[in-house]
């Protein structure tokens, strides 16, 4: 068999490949620069996609939010370098505990060599995030908001709220669950209102920490909605069921707190000093559509659940993943007729599953009798591994598997971080561009060489001769067959280009 071989080559840049000759500033305006605008701004980017990202806000959050990166999410930085960096400001804990916070250990052997979580602060993320777009040329233009837009054969005119007006070939709502661009677009967002609201802040307690302790163990043992968590500097985590449904625009006050903490632990530990205070709802949406003609939506604009298994942040990251290669390949002119649309029906049914295992958990953590009959028999359940491990697998998002078709069942799912004869497979997958694992050392890329990358005779830990990656790790194609290769390049990266 021949040596190790990689080739590849270098994307085009828009000089050499654009497919529109009329003058348009911007192939892509996203509104929204959280993770999910930051992370799809970078990944149009490695495509040398002309990108410009719109944020109302003027500064960043103020207040600062512990979140979780899952499984699939550390494995997304890995793709694309970002990991070391990440996990320089975060803290890694087991894999476990995640479904309805149910306490059980974290499965032996999870399919990742990334298989912990990772707490991090919000604003932190968000930084390395956009940082990172910025640092592949993204724009991001800080206190502007989309007041309107128009969408035409051609693009789309945005709006501003100050009177301003941009033009772009397509727009990308990534604004949150109050979607401005999902509500001008006419999009439905269909649901469950919200039945509870949680308080949750950051402030300082009265008490010795003993006594908080003693207090939130008593009253965790059925209300998983409350708990008081020493955050660093003095300051509390501090979350507790709100007394009704209020308006979201109105930030509860420390005597909110102080009220609901006194009504279910029969004190209100002394709070005081608090760095921020905020609520949040158990509402469930979905929308209806992904995309209407030249204007898409991604993260929390397309669908919203409660935050329990803190999955929120991850699954509009990897939204985000799925549909920046697709647009890009649109703009370049080499995009398959119907690849733009299967950004919708991948991940629209994920999200789907997403919100009907929040519903399921929202439920076990109610306190009446019956939910938490269920969640003793559950929690039962959990300690067979294979209950335990197929949780943990869909809240971490390893168990995705896309309709590719009929295959193997490794075919539509990602593929793990394996090693490879050039080291570790996602570090040939930083520039985000598809690649060949070619055991045989005899097939080829051919006409797809500028948007596919080929390794020859990989590695030995594969159990199929070869297989073709999409840019966002998930398999397209096991095989050893050239002429059924290349139908499936055909299917995925469009025409060759010679």
């Amino acid at each position: 068999m021949n040596s190790p071989q990689f080739t590849a080559e270098p994307s085009p840049s828009p000089s050499d490949a654009d497919p529109y000759p009329h003058p348009v500033p911007y192939d892509v305006i996203i509104a929204g620069c959280g993770p999910t605008g930051a992370m799809l701004a970078a990944e149009l980017r490695l495509h040398d996609v002309r990108v410009l990202v719109l944020e109302k806000e003027t500064e960043p959050a103020p207040f600062v939010r512990i979140v979780g990166l899952h499984i699939r999410s550390l494995e997304l930085m890995a793709m694309r370098g970002l990991l070391d960096r990440v996990l320089e400001h975060g803290r890694r804990r087991p894999a476990a505990g995640f479904f309805a916070g149910i306490s059980k250990p974290a499965p032996e052997g999870l399919d990742s060599a990334h298989a912990y979580l990772l707490g991090i602060p919000h604003p932190v993320i968000v930084r390395l995030l956009e940082e990172h777009a910025v640092q592949l040329g993204a724009q991001v233009r800080r206190g502007c908001a989309v007041a309107g837009f128009e969408q035409d054969d051609e693009g789309v005119t945005v709006d501003l709220a100050d009177g301003e007006q941009l033009r772009a070939r397509y727009l990308v709502g990534c604004d949150g669950g109050r979607s401005a661009v999902r509500k001008l677009l006419g999009v439905g967002f269909p649901g469950e209102p919200s039945r509870t609201e949680t308080l949750m802040g950051e402030m300082e307690v009265g008490v010795p920490q003993e006594e908080v302790a003693a207090k939130v163990a008593e009253i965790g043992e059925t209300n998983k909605r409350f708990w008081l968590r020493p955050f660093g500097g003095g300051a509390y985590s501090v979350v507790v069921p709100a007394a009704g449904v209020a308006d979201r625009a109105e930030p509860p006050t420390l005597q909110d707190f102080k009220q609901q903490l006194r009504a279910i632990a029969g004190t209100d530990f002394g709070v005081h000093s608090p760095r921020w205070l905020s609520r949040f709802g158990d509402a469930t949406r979905l929308a209806e559509l992904y995309r209407v003609g030249r204007v898409l939506l991604a993260g929390d604009a397309a669908h919203i659940h409660p935050p329990t298994g803190g999955q929120g942040l991850n699954l509009g990251v990897q939204d985000a993943f799925n549909l920046g290669w697709k647009l890009a390949a649109q703009i370049r002119g080499w995009a398959p007729e119907t690849l733009l649309d299967t950004y919708q029906t991948e991940r629209r049914p994920v999200a789907e599953n997403v919100l009907d295992n929040t519903r399921a958990q929202m439920e076990l953590h109610s306190t009446e009798p019956g939910p938490q009959a269920l969640r003793r028999l559950l929690t039962e359940l959990m300690d067979i591994d294979e209950v335990n491990r197929r949780l943990i697998e869909k809240i971490a998002a390893i168990d995705i598997r896309y309709d590719f078709g009929d295959g193997p069942d490794l075919l539509g799912r990602r593929l793990r971080d394996i090693e490879v004869n050039q080291g570790h497979l996602y570090g040939l997958l930083h520039r985000g561009r598809g690649l060949l694992l070619d055991r045989t050392a005899r097939l080829t890329v051919g006409g797809w060489s500028d948007r596919v990358d080929h390794l020859a005779d990989p590695t030995a830990a594969l159990d199929v001769p070869c297989l073709l990656l999409r840019p966002d790790g998930h398999v397209a194609w096991i095989g050893d067959d050239q002429q059924d290769l290349d139908a499936h390049l055909s299917r995925w990266f469009g025409k060759p280009a010679n």
